[in-house]
C-alpha cells in the first residue's frame, strides 16, 4: 500500500550507488549488480509515480565513469539499451516522459539513437518527467552553460541566476527537493551542483538493488519531518 505524506518532494534526485558492492557481497560479477539495480530503477520510477512525485532524476553515467573498466561500461550501455526497449512503451502507457541530462553526443550510436527515440516516443507524458543523467558531470553542465550564454551574445549585466537556469539540462525544471544518495557515501560527486544548493541531503547505507518501495518511504518521512528553510531564519519563515 502507498503510504501518504503530508509533505512531498516535486522533485527527487538519487545518486544509485553500491551495484558493485551488492555484487560483491555476493560472490558475483559486477555486471549482475548493475542488473539488479536496473531493476531497481523500474520500481522506485513506479513507486514515484503511484506516490505523485512529479520529477524524477537519476545519476546512470556520470562523465568520470569513462575511467571504469571497458568490460564494466560496454555491460552498463547494454543493460541501458535493454532497458529502454523494455521500459518506454510502459512509460508511454503511464504518461512518463523521459529526458536526457548530460552530453549525448558522447555516447555509443546505438544508444545515442534508442534514447533519442525514447525521448520521442514519451515526450507527450505528463503524469511524470523522469530524468536520465547520462555522461553527466556537474561542473561540465555549468561549463557548457557558460560557453552557450558568450556563444550567444549575453551581456554581463544579462546574467542573473534565473538567466543561467535557463541554460541548464534541467531548464523548465523545478530544482530537487531532495536528493537521496544510497549504499553510506556522503558526497555529492559532481551531481546537480547548481540545482541541489538548497536539496534535502538523504544518505542511507542501503545499496541501490536492496532500495525499495520501504525504503523510498523512509526518504520521503524523513523529508515530510523537515523544515525547509533557503537560507532563512526560523524567525523569518514565521514571520511568514
Amino acid at each position: 500500500m502507498t503510504e501518504v505524506f503530508e509533505t512531498l518532494p516535486r522533485h527527487i534526485a538519487i545518486i544509485m550507488d553500491g551495484n558493485g558492492r551488492w555484487a560483491q557481497a555476493r560472490g558475483l560479477p559486477r555486471e549482475a549488480g548493475h542488473r539488479a539495480g536496473a531493476e531497481t530503477v523500474r520500481t522506485i520510477v513506479t513507486a514515484c509515480r503511484a506516490r505523485h512525485i512529479r520529477y524524477l532524476t537519476l545519476y546512470a553515467f556520470s562523465s568520470e565513469n569513462w575511467n571504469r573498466p571497458r568490460t564494466e561500461i560496454r555491460a552498463l550501455f547494454s543493460l541501458l539499451l535493454e532497458f529502454l526497449r523494455r521500459e518506454v512503451p510502459h512509460m508511454q502507457e503511464q504518461g512518463i516522459a523521459m529526458k536526457v541530462l548530460g552530453e549525448l553526443e558522447g555516447l555509443p550510436l546505438a544508444q545515442r539513437t534508442a534514447l533519442r527515440h525514447a525521448m520521442q516516443r514519451t515526450q507527450e507524458g505528463t503524469d511524470m518527467t523522469l530524468n536520465l543523467a547520462l555522461n553527466y558531470g556537474g561542473r561540465g553542465e555549468l561549463v557548457r552553460a557558460v560557453r552557450q550564454m558568450l556563444d550567444e551574445g549575453l551581456r554581463a549585466q544579462d546574467v542573473t541566476e534565473q538567466t543561467l537556469a535557463e541554460y541548464l539540462y534541467t531548464a523548465g525544471q523545478p530544482d530537487p527537493d531532495l536528493l537521496i544518495r544510497t549504499s553510506g557515501e556522503l558526497r555529492l560527486s559532481n551531481y546537480l551542483l547548481y540545482q541541489c544548493a538548497y536539496s534535502e541531503l538523504y544518505f542511507t547505507p542501503v545499496p541501490w538493488p536492496d532500495f525499495d518501495e520501504s525504503q523510498l518511504d523512509l526518504a520521503l518521512q524523513a523529508y515530510a519531518g523537515r523544515s525547509r528553510r533557503f537560507g532563512k531564519t526560523q524567525e523569518q519563515i514565521d514571520a511568514h
